[in-house]
């Protein structure tokens, strides 16, 4: 089944603007922003970020309306080519990390197909929360849906997320019928004559007989409706840099059999890596897009832990997604491209018949990413930090040693939990450790324990750990298992912390 993402951004050109003017130069953050273009001889407002449109501001308002009813308002010309090539940079940007088939919907907008990709980022919800929180840490305000078409991911994004909405698959009319009739991008004038016909929901349109229709608006709304109700294709253009490196194949008869794609993947590779390979660059990602003979796309994307040129390898991860093709009635086109190429590391080879060959990984890790999700593909490595929740982070399987130490004067727990959980003790203040404990409901006995361990909050980072004070046990209880607990303070100054204990991980 299709899967469809709408990126709406309803600021786009103030949030753009104000990125553009990071600095001094850039206006406060609560200060009101418009964005000011020609109509022939008028000055209209084009763009008007949260802050002027909660005053009041909307577009098209005249520009000396918005300024006389808003005092401080900052404005600036609109600069509509500026706006479309940043769009496009992002949908490149998007291209490069989420999925292999992106396109600026302009003027506020990006199209996902994501088919197949979101498991690589841990689902749907997870890949719309990803994006959706890095773009609001680069200050650009967005809302996305996901539906299984462009045109119903289209107005749901603009009229039903809040700041998402993930349509069920297979979801059919009834998604779509509430929204009003300008969520199926009608030319301008179409809405207002639909109204005063008396037309206010798209499902007041789907319940009315086509003809009628065509003969007074023309084929223009009926095709807007089959293309959100995924009865004709709506295919999505992707966007591709000049510099992408990608190879193509057309067939004059269709192809559809697992083993003729299988054959011709294995063709495509080749000549892709040979291109690679003049350049002394290997893939880091490549994707697949197969072209059906009716118009929709079916697209794979794979990815390494490091750059390669191994046909291959590269021949077999892609022949794993085989399964996740739907060939339809055939396929006509195949194009493989190079999402991301680095350069190739240089190696030396080993001609010792003593020095031992480090075990290469590499291959195991590409395998398991494809399949469960790079994310879910990680290595602990060491953070300089006293607290333990701080002292770990996840970095990919194969980066590169910082050189950094984990702390040997006292064990760590094999398992650490993310959050500490609360548990009831019976122990003497303020340095034994505990007598008992009951966790989950189940009451342990302590027959051994070391500590205490004492940790001091981080006071450089917040005000509030100034004086925090944590005291570490290792305790075994009669069943021989072990466990990591803490008070929370130091047993006799209530300004230390709360005096309550948690455990905070499981030894092996």
């Amino acid at each position: 089944m299709k899967r469809v993402v709408s990126l709406y951004l309803p600021n786009w050109p103030t949030d753009r603007l104000r990125r553009r003017l990071a600095g001094d130069k850039a206006p406060a953050a609560d200060t009101p922003l418009i964005v000011v273009g020609r109509d022939g001889a008028k000055r209209l407002v084009t763009a008007a970020d949260a802050t002027a449109i909660a005053l009041g501001i909307r577009a098209g308002m005249p520009a000396a309306k918005a300024q006389a009813l808003v005092a401080g308002l900052t404005v600036r010309d609109a600069d509509p080519v500026g706006d479309a090539e940043a769009l496009e940079r992002l949908a490149l940007w998007i291209f490069q990390r989420v999925a292999p088939i992106v396109a600026a919907d302009h003027p506020d907008g990006i199209v996902i197909d994501s088919t197949g990709a979101d498991h690589l980022h841990g689902g749907e919800v997870a890949m719309l929360d990803g994006l959706l929180g890095r773009l609001a840490m680069s200050g650009i305000e967005a809302r996305a849906a996901i539906a299984d078409t462009w045109g119903a991911a289209h107005a749901l994004a603009r009229h039903a997320a809040r700041p998402t909405f993930i349509a069920p698959p297979e979801h059919g009319a009834d998604v779509i019928a509430p929204l009003p009739i300008e969520a199926l991008r009608l030319p301008p004038p179409m809405p207002g004559e639909l109204r005063l016909l008396g037309f206010e929901r798209v499902g007041d349109l789907l319940a009315q007989p086509r003809a009628p229709l065509a003969l007074r608006f023309g084929p223009e709304l009926g095709r807007r409706l089959d293309e959100a109700l995924g009865r004709s294709a709506e295919p999505i253009e992707p966007i591709r840099p000049d510099e992408l490196v990608e190879v193509r194949r057309v067939f004059a008869e269709p192809i559809s059999a697992a083993e003729t794609i299988a054959r011709y993947i294995d063709k495509l590779v080749e000549a892709l890596c040979a291109s690679l390979e003049r350049k002394g660059h290997g893939a880091r990602r490549l994707d697949l897009i197969c072209q059906r003979v009716d118009s929709r796309a079916q697209a794979v994307r794979v990815g390494m832990a490091r750059p390669i040129s191994d046909a291959k390898r590269i021949t077999r991860l892609l022949c794993d997604k085989i399964e996740t093709i739907d060939p339809g009635f055939g396929i006509e086109t195949m194009t493989l491209c190079a999402t991301i190429a680095e350069p190739l590391d240089a190696r030396q080879a080993i001609t010792s018949l003593i020095e031992e060959v480090e075990p290469d990984v590499s291959d195991l890790i590409d395998t398991l990413a494809n399949r469960v999700g790079e994310r879910a593909i990680y290595r602990a490595a060491p953070v300089a930090s006293d607290v333990p929740e701080r002292s770990v982070c996840r970095v990919p399987a194969l980066a590169p040693d910082t050189g950094a130490g984990w702390p040997d004067a006292w064990p760590r727990p094999a398992r650490l939990f993310l959050r500490p959980e609360p548990v009831e003790t019976i122990a003497l203040l303020p340095d034994h450790p505990p007598a008992s404990f009951t966790w989950r409901g189940v009451r342990r006995r302590v027959q051994r324990a070391d500590g205490p361990e004492r940790v001091f909050g981080e006071w450089w980072k917040r005000n509030a750990e100034l004086a925090a004070v944590r005291d570490y046990f290792r305790v075994e209880d009669d069943a021989g298992e072990r466990y990591w607990l803490y008070r929370a303070g130091d047993g006799e100054d209530a300004a230390s912390g709360s005096q309550r204990w948690f455990i905070h991980g499981v030894f092996g």
